[in-house]
């Protein structure tokens, strides 16, 4: 059997499986019911969110067709507006939309990144927008909502999808987890859910990458060093060492986080975020903003207890003003030593 990647495996069949978009579902759900279904749809948000898995269900559902039913390839016409962006594109569409469906009620047009569309295109799709024939729907999709006329936008109805939250994607991981026989430690779950933003596509694909290197054993620190990302125990070693003014103790440090392998261009970002945890663990009620096993928040909280807010404040804003600028500097590890030498001397 082909290896299928989880994105297609576990890709929704239903609007119940959709992750984290429950309010849009649900009012997709009772427009089909109702029968007060829209012609034209704008689904805008995030990449990976499920913008074009929902057109796809709703495609399926106005024509009665179970997923793996075969002739819902004659209603449903995809399209990329990346790569078919031309006033011809269009108009190859509006001489198809006057030929009603071979099978059930709609034909269904898909378009995706449809900020790509011309200006010329989009205003050759605007006509049909107007007045669609009572058995097409069109379904446009994008990540990029201001690129898209306002004369367009009047004319659909209009869906926010957002991003999809860490404990969704890390329950979601969980579950196939426990299905494929995955070992895993929760970690490991959480660190990939945060570093994907909010695309369950694309925790999907750090998933998959993951798991075929690590032989079904998912653990935090494989996890790390698989991405180039630096370990919370490095940063809990280098802030300690940071607060004891050993500079030349972090520098060594800083050494050996660089021949480990650490991605250099993450290491101030990295640190930036244990800070800002270290912030939060000041203050019992925002411990639950930071996505970590109850075991890594004990020790964010005892090491917070040695800083002061005041401190934090300082290190963060040294943190970002290098963020903005280390890049632009020829070279880049002396920008980073730098930034070290300026957090330990923070008083």
């Amino acid at each position: 059997m082909d290896y299928v990647v989880s994105y297609r495996k576990y890709i929704p069949r239903d609007f119940e499986e959709v992750i984290g978009q429950k309010n849009i579902t649900e009012t997709l759900k009772k427009a089909i019911e109702k029968k007060m279904l829209s012609k034209s749809f704008l689904f805008c948000g995030p990449r990976g969110v499920g913008k074009t898995t929902c057109a796809k269900i709703l495609a399926r559902k106005v024509n009665n067709f179970y997923y793996e039913e075969k002739k819902s390839m004659f209603n449903i016409i995809e399209l990329d507006a990346a790569s078919n962006n031309s006033v011809d594109d269009i108009r190859n569409i509006i001489n198809q939309v006057n030929f009603r469906p071979q099978y059930g009620k709609y034909k269904v047009y898909i378009i995706d990144e449809v900020h790509m569309l011309s200006n010329s295109a989009f205003n050759a799709f605007l006509k049909i927008l107007e007045d669609p024939p009572s058995h097409v729907i069109f379904i446009l999709a994008t990540t990029e909502k201001n690129k898209i006329l306002s004369t367009i936008i009047s004319r659909c109805q209009v869906y926010d999808f957002k991003r999809i939250s860490v404990n969704e994607i890390t329950n979601y991981l969980r579950k196939i987890c426990k299905k494929e026989g995955i070992e895993f430690e929760e970690d490991a779950l959480l660190l990939i859910s945060e570093i994907s933003d909010g695309s369950l596509r694309d925790a999907l694909s750090i998933f998959d990458k993951l798991i075929l290197d690590s032989n079904k054993r998912l653990l935090s620190d494989r996890v790390y060093n698989q991405l180039g990302l630096l370990d919370i125990e490095y940063c809990l070693k280098i802030t300690n060492l940071i607060l004891k003014k050993e500079i030349y103790n972090v520098f060594l440090l800083f050494d050996e986080i660089i021949k480990k392998g650490v991605n250099i261009n993450m290491f101030i970002t990295s640190l930036s975020k244990h800070f800002r945890n270290l912030f939060l663990s000041k203050e019992r009620r925002t411990i639950k903003l930071i996505y970590f096993s109850e075991k890594r928040k004990k020790e964010f909280w005892i090491q917070s207890k040695k800083i002061s807010k005041n401190f934090i404040k300082k290190a963060l804003n040294l943190c970002n003003k290098t963020e903005i600028t280390y890049k632009s500097n020829k070279d880049i590890r002396l920008a980073l030593e730098i930034a070290l030498i300026n957090l330990t001397s923070i008083t």
